[in-house]
């Protein structure tokens, strides 16, 4: 297996396959020409979302929020990669000065935190490089961190792309392809929920998808969640998607991937439907009711 990373500069379209070493911001604008589809945007398009959800999401970027600030900062001490951190010296940030200071670092594009902030981001990467699994999967000397892979969908001749967190040096055995992620809680059962409601599922599809088609892994690869924690002792969990779950996240992403080529192709982004939708009470509010009131 031979990796090969192709630096864009920003200032040129990508128009080949690969594996791209670009910023967040370029990946976030997206870099291909007539546009490409990201496993973010494939969510978006199932429901709860729509093709209308995800258009207008696409051409009215939103700036970073606040309640992002922490992952963010984590992402940046466990990978070495992405935004300066920087310590905003105030508990509060309410006088005009102190918010001169956050506008400031945010429009150079550094991520401001309190004090207490910093100090938590640093403990979270401190704790996940005691756990032994996490701290070898995000291992310095056997990777790189944010590396974008860009690639064509052979079906329905869409660009897909990709950011992953960490790509392993090439080795010999089973690739393993891990992505961070903070959580408010790294018990199973919770983590179990909140596959369903990000989909998870449908980016371990996705990554891997994206890895096999570019050669950087066969078909045995595995892509594995490393959830942390933003509360002491910063707990961490490493999991990987079982079958079944993987199945049905493919499913969704060729669904997905479908109906982006055909709003593509239509110019129609359709938004939940266009009928009179008829709908019921969820089955736990019947049979409450039906045995309190009839």
């Amino acid at each position: 297996m031979t990796t090969v990373t192709l630096t864009a500069t920003g200032t040129e379209p990508i128009t080949e396959p690969g594996v791209y070493d670009i910023t967040a911001e370029e990946y976030h604008a997206d870099p291909i020409p007539g546009g490409s589809l990201s496993s973010s945007g494939a969510r978006k398009l199932l429901a709860p979302g729509c093709p209308a959800l995800f258009r207008y999401e696409q051409d009215r970027p939103q700036p970073p929020k606040k309640v992002f600030d922490i992952g963010t900062a984590a992402h940046k001490l466990v990978l070495g990669e992405g935004p300066d951190l920087i310590r905003i010296d105030a508990d509060e940030w309410r006088t005009a000065a102190v918010k001169a200071q956050v506008t400031e670092a945010r429009a150079a594009g550094q991520v401001p935190l309190k004090p207490a902030e910093y100090e938590q981001v640093q403990a979270m990467a401190d704790a996940l490089r005691r756990h032994r699994i996490a701290a070898a999967l995000f291992d310095p000397a056997r990777g790189r961190a944010e590396q974008t892979l860009i690639w064509h969908d052979r079906r329905t001749g869409v660009v897909r792309r990709a950011r992953l967190d960490w790509l392993p040096d090439p080795r010999a055995g089973r690739l393993i392809i891990p992505d961070y992620k903070t959580c408010r809680s790294a018990d199973p059962a919770k983590l179990a929920k909140a596959v369903e409601e990000f989909g998870y599922h449908q980016q371990d599809d996705w990554y891997r998808s994206g890895a096999q088609a570019l050669d950087l892994a066969d078909d045995t690869a595995a892509f594995v969640f490393v959830c942390q924690e933003k509360t002491p002792p910063y707990l961490v969990t490493v999991f990987e998607m079982d079958g079944p779950s993987r199945r049905i996240g493919a499913a969704r992403n060729r669904r997905a991937l479908e109906i982006y080529a055909e709003c593509r192709a239509s110019g129609v982004w359709p938004g939940h439907g266009d009928e009179i939708a008829y709908l019921s009470l969820p089955p736990w509010v019947e049979a409450r009711d039906t045995e309190e009131y009839l």
